[in-house]
């Protein structure tokens, strides 16, 4: 899971991508980078770290121009320890391309080989948003060859996008700037990664133009949400602000990832019409029904939350049951979430960083605490080890999200059955291993009934993660088990020997 965001601005872009990318930094902790267009010239800085860890003045100064492009990212793809797949990527021909990715691609060897062996390009790195970038570049070269060969048209643009689509399969929302002509967005055909344009009209008449993953980035720079780009469309915005869409999909389909929803995108984003935090307090209501269902509510004494993203469902849960509600765990707000940790070590260790619990709130209670997911089931484990630690008398856990059991192939960080608590395990089970005296997990039909009410114009939902049906039609059981093998290697297995590496340095001065 990543964060894009782009603009097509009459003013410099430099200071109000950082912003934005600062309310996109719930998405990726990883690394971040910038790039701007100024004429015909680019100017990018990027590095592992938080955004606020990357940018210091004198890289703010040096990305100058009205027309730029960000990203932050956590790697689920490639190389996390590699400062080169820091984003956005660039190559030079046709007209010098730069471009920000968020999903993951599914049938990246193919294209590797393809870009590589086939058209003669020149991929750098192990991440399947470089080899988009050249797939995109192909296409747009081949576009323009069949015309005069150097004048691109919006035409060209969205034919390219077109042909991208019909060769590229998995999730993705982009954003990419076109050395001369201006920024280009596009969405994959299921719209599984969201994608979401926003305007600001200024006063002198002119309009300033944004795309982003989260609707929350516009509010923050006083833009207003124009609407969600929609699946396989393609928006290009040149240079003097002059909008051109297209929808480029031959079927498109509205079938968003239901984890955007139960974890990922920030409480005060709307995602394709769908305001995420109502979502999260409407899942406590059908969690409440199932609780019910499970749990003798004379066993219940309060209801607490694991904060910051189940903290709406809990609240409407203890409501609906008639329960008291208590904050018993204190966030640190100085670590990062656990979710996006790379090592079972790392997060455990986290975990108690993060989150410290008030004995006064636990001694001699039962306890149902609440979270949006059980993935690993490491933190579930410590948290339950110290609310017991603090004196719970029983700990029950309800999760607003279904049991995940399978992999997550198109951008969130659950990529193989084996780090997956809830694969081949029953609740009991689940609730054995973290050490609950119960566990309960949302209906999955309940969890996309929320959702859909909201906005009855969604098709259908990837729910792969616990139903272990992926849209895409090309995940199988081999895939599946290749899958394993790399995450365990750690290499990505389209990358060649002699695979060239760089560092970006980041200076510590304060100019």
């Amino acid at each position: 899971m990543c964060g894009v965001f782009g603009l097509v601005a009459n003013e410099p872009v430099n200071q109000l991508l950082y912003d934005g990318l600062q309310m996109l930094q719930h998405r990726g902790q990883d690394a971040a980078g910038i790039a701007t267009l100024n004429g015909l010239t680019f100017h990018m800085h990027k590095g592992k770290g938080m955004v606020r860890e990357v940018f210091r003045t004198r890289n703010m100064r040096e990305l100058s121009g009205n027309t730029g492009i960000g990203h932050v990212r956590y790697p689920t793809a490639g190389n996390a320890g590699s400062t080169a797949e820091a984003q956005p990527f660039y190559v030079s021909s046709p007209f010098g391309i730069m471009l920000a990715h968020n999903g993951n691609l599914t049938n990246t060897d193919e294209l590797y080989r393809s870009v590589c062996d086939k058209h003669l390009r020149h991929v750098n790195t192990g991440s399947d948003s470089e080899v988009l970038l050249n797939v995109l570049a192909h296409e747009l070269h081949r576009e323009t060859a069949l015309s005069d060969g150097h004048t691109l048209t919006p035409d060209h643009i969205f034919n390219a996008v077109s042909r991208l689509h019909t060769l590229v399969r998995g999730a993705y929302g982009v954003v990419a700037l076109i050395a001369g002509y201006g920024l280009l967005a596009f969405r994959d055909p299921y719209g599984i990664r969201p994608l979401v344009l926003g305007r600001n009209r200024r006063a002198d008449g002119k309009t300033d133009w944004a795309v982003a993953s989260e609707s929350v980035v516009f509010n923050s720079l006083a833009y207003e949400t124009v609407r969600d780009i929609a699946p396989g469309e393609a928006v290009f915005i040149t240079t003097d602000g002059k909008l051109h869409s297209r929808q480029c999909a031959a079927h498109p389909k509205l079938a968003p990832c239901l984890f955007e929803y139960v974890y990922f995108a920030r409480p005060d984003s709307v995602i394709d019409g769908v305001s995420v935090y109502q979502a999260r307090v409407n899942m406590g209501i059908t969690l409440a029904e199932k609780v019910k269902s499970e749990i003798d509510l004379a066993d219940i004494d309060v209801v607490m939350p694991i904060p910051d993203t189940s903290r709406p469902s809990a609240m409407e849960l203890a409501a609906h049951l008639g329960k008291p509600y208590r904050e018993g765990f204190i966030k640190n707000r100085y670590i990062g979430r656990t979710f996006i940790m790379p090592g079972q070590a790392t997060r455990k260790k986290s975990v108690r960083q993060k989150l410290n619990p008030m004995d006064s709130e636990f001694k001699g209670k039962n306890i149902l605490l609440v979270d949006d997911s059980i993935v690993r089931g490491t933190t579930s484990r410590e948290i339950v080890e110290m609310a017991k630690a603090a004196g719970a008398e029983k700990v029950f856990f309800a999760s607003a999200a279904p049991e995940v059991r399978y992999p997550n192939v198109y951008g969130i960080d659950m990529p193989t059955r084996e780090e997956l608590i809830a694969n081949g395990r029953t609740a009991a089970q689940i609730a054995a291993e973290v050490g609950a005296d119960g566990c309960v997990f949302q209906n999955l039909a309940a969890l996309e009934n929320v959702i859909r009410a909201m906005n009855p114009a969604i098709e259908a939902f990837d729910d792969s993660c616990f139903s272990g049906r992926y849209l895409t039609g090309d995940i199988d059981e081999p895939y599946l088990q290749r899958l394993s093998e790399g995450k365990s290697s750690g290499a990505a297995a389209f990358v060649l020997p002699g695979l060239i590496d760089h560092s970006v340095r980041i200076e510590e001065s304060d100019e």
